[in-house]
């Protein structure tokens, strides 16, 4: 079958963009495509910085004949009305429209109106340059007169459609003041010249020779493995960034890497701060030894085959560098010419948020909180406390204000140079954290303190102000924030109960639902664990996973099965006698072998779980439930409920209240799916 080829040829596409413009292209004319009856067999779309490009396979010659039905008025409709619905149908008289007859409606009329298909070139000229025109960049201009806007100025487009072994047909359209054709042009510097293409597999082919990888994840495949063996000849190993490697591959279209170098001196500097310089200015990878430290060496991308082997431009961005690397030196014997601390009174000029205060107004509620929270968790409170007075006084540094991304960070090298002890200086680098899933969690207890301090003052001061997230938006980061909270006190272990107002701990609650599904918990168990009183989070989640492991046993499987009849039966004759059957048993009417034994094994069922849950142990408590899948057994298969005499009938139902209320110490079993 018919294949498309398209690309459209531009400027320089920003790397930040790329991916998910290659994205939104595959579906806007994948999904046109459908709507259009073109039912298609596979897409993929590629990008480089200068390029979009699409290859649809599997495409139909033509989009098939259909019939669209169309409801018009009801039979003895004014002639107005039925005027109106010829028209629209095109139908001539109504003779040629059906009756069709429904019971509430009555009869009225149908047109069946039969669409022959169009050839797909014909289909795709009229939709590819209205996607062109409606794509939506996250800023485009408009170029030229042709009242396009774009990215960037586009160039060319190719547009071609046909099988592998026919002259393909070129989709003739226009987009702005470009004709779609089939030539597009290779490397800008390496093979500039104009290449005309068929279709996928020779356009692949024939750019690969004028040196573009079209693939980005290819590219990034090659600037991973040739940055590796590059720095292996030389004894060292590159510092890996994901999102640096994104942005490099989006930034070449035949990556040449060459290794250049800076004066050791500057390793007196941070090695955070080195790797920021080098990274934000001149998007090099840095490299560290074979001890681990890092190296005066670093990687960079080239866009070329420099005729001199890459001297001229390994020079030219070592000299960038020295210059960079020199300002962030200046930067830091600036900043530790003045300790953290004479840095608070800056903070008052500093806004946090125009309903919330300056940053120092902040400092002190930090102050405040981690003192409560450091109690709570056995971490030692002057230390908390100092640690939270001086977390934001990073902010007022010349180095941060250059890499912000670097808060915290360089609090820690500045409280450690100002005598700090290293408990405090570690508190301040990692009281952000964890600000991804990835990310590591603080696992001192002043860091502790101090990141669930520093969290929970962001979530309560915006719910205060309501200033909640809604749908998509989320402008203060307050999810991120929620699963920090999760994150430190699920991974560490902490029994920290939220004193939080009752929507707040919802919007906890629905992010540790979130958590925990997607370790693969059961929505259904985490539902019938989470009540709306649940304040610890860690109890929630050693619940979760005592009791999927219970049910995931014979004897937890047996017991929800007589749980649910036992409930099913309450539920009933509460209903039929209007009243709960809640409240101590009268041991007199206790009658045979099997009633006697769930009794007592309900009183020391429940004695047990209540005990082992004093003690935040469980998986005993729900082996202490398991304990009672026998008896629940034996007594459904011996006794009667709904005696005819009302006194044993009343004490039975008691008995399976408690056994009913015993189960829900520990999960509300009713919410159990299955």
């Amino acid at each position: 079958m018919p294949e498309l080829l398209l690309e459209l040829f531009s400027e320089e596409i920003p790397a930040r963009m790329q991916r998910r413009a290659a994205e939104v292209l595959k579906a806007a004319v994948t999904n046109a495509m459908v709507d259009a009856g073109l039912v298609y067999e596979g897409a993929k779309a590629f990008v480089t910085p200068r390029r979009l490009a699409l290859t649809v396979s599997g495409v139909p010659q033509r989009s098939p004949d259909s019939v669209e039905e169309r409801k018009g008025p009801r039979v003895g409709a004014p002639e107005a009305a039925v005027d109106g619905f010829l028209k629209a149908a095109g139908l001539k008289t109504i003779a040629e429209a059906s009756i069709e007859t429904d019971p509430k409606k009555g009869e009225f009329y149908v047109a069946r109106v039969k669409k022959p298909g169009a050839d797909a070139t014909e289909i795709l000229a009229g939709l590819l340059p209205k996607i062109i025109a409606g794509f939506e960049w996250p800023k485009s201009m408009q170029w030229g007169y042709g009242g396009l806007t774009w990215v960037r100025p586009l160039r060319a487009i190719t547009a071609t459609f046909g099988t592998e072994n026919d002259e393909p047909t070129v989709i003739e359209f226009k987009a702005g003041e470009v004709t779609s054709g089939q030539t597009t042009f290779g490397h800008r510097f390496l093979a500039p010249q104009p290449i005309r293409v068929k279709r996928f597999d020779d356009y692949v082919q024939a750019l690969e020779k004028a040196r573009v990888v079209l693939d980005i994840d290819r590219r990034k495949d090659i600037i991973r493995a040739d940055a590796d063996h590059l720095a292996f000849a030389q004894g060292l190993s590159v510092i890996h960034d994901e999102g640096l490697l994104e942005e490099v591959a989006g930034l070449v279209e035949w990556p040449v890497l060459m290794m250049g170098g800076f004066d050791p001196q500057f390793l007196a500097v941070p090695e955070e701060v080195i790797i920021a310089t080098i990274r934000a200015n001149q998007k090099c990878f840095c490299l560290r030894d074979a001890d681990g430290k890092l190296a005066p060496r670093f990687i960079l991308i080239s866009n070329q085959i420099a005729s001199d082997g890459g001297t001229a431009i390994v020079a030219g961005n070592e000299r960038v560098i020295r210059a960079r690397l020199s300002d962030a030196k200046f930067f830091y014997e600036q900043d530790l010419a003045q300790p953290l601390e004479a840095r608070l009174p800056r903070l008052s000029d500093s806004v946090f948020h125009a309903k919330l205060g300056s940053q120092l107004d902040r400092i002190e509620r930090l102050e405040t909180l981690t003192g409560q929270i450091a109690a709570t968790i056995g971490a030692p409170v002057a230390e908390a406390q100092r640690a939270a007075r001086l977390a934001k006084a990073d902010l007022m540094t010349g180095m941060v204000g250059e890499f912000p991304e670097l808060q915290g960070i360089m609090g820690r090298y500045y409280a450690l140079a100002a005598g700090e002890t290293g408990a405090i200086a570690n508190a301040l680098a990692d009281h952000y954290k964890p600000v991804g899933p990835s990310d590591y969690v603080p696992s001192e207890p002043i860091a502790m303190a101090l990141a669930l301090a520093d969290k929970l003052d962001l979530l309560t001061g915006f719910w205060a102000i309501d200033e909640k997230p809604t749908g998509s938006r989320d402008p203060y980061a307050l999810r991120r924030a929620a699963l920090g909270v999760i994150r430190i006190i699920v991974e560490n272990r902490l029994s920290f109960p939220l004193s939080v107002g009752p929507s707040l701990l919802e919007f906890f609650h629905d992010r540790l639902k979130v958590t925990l599904r997607d370790k693969g918990a059961r929505y259904d168990l985490v539902d019938a664990v989470i009540t709306p009183q649940s304040t610890d989070l860690l109890e929630i989640t050693q619940r979760v996973d005592a009791l999927s492991a219970l049910l995931g046993s014979a004897d937890g499987a047996n017991l929800l099965a007589g749980y649910r009849r036992a409930a099913n039966i309450l539920a009933a004759e509460e209903k039929k006698d209007g009243r709960s059957y809640a409240g101590a048993l009268d041991a007199t009417k206790l009658a045979g072998a099997e009633e006697m034994a769930l009794a007592k094994g309900v009183d020391q069922g429940a004695a047990a779980v209540k005990a082992e849950i004093t003690r935040n142990d469980y998986g005993a408590a729900m082996s202490a439930l398991a304990s009672l899948r026998q008896p629940v057994d034996a007594f459904f298969e011996a006794v009667l409920v709904n005696d005819p005499d009302p006194g044993v009938r009343e004490n039975r139902l008691k008995l399976l209240a408690a056994l009913r209320a015993t189960m829900h110490l520990v999960a509300d079993f009713s919410k159990i799916a299955g």
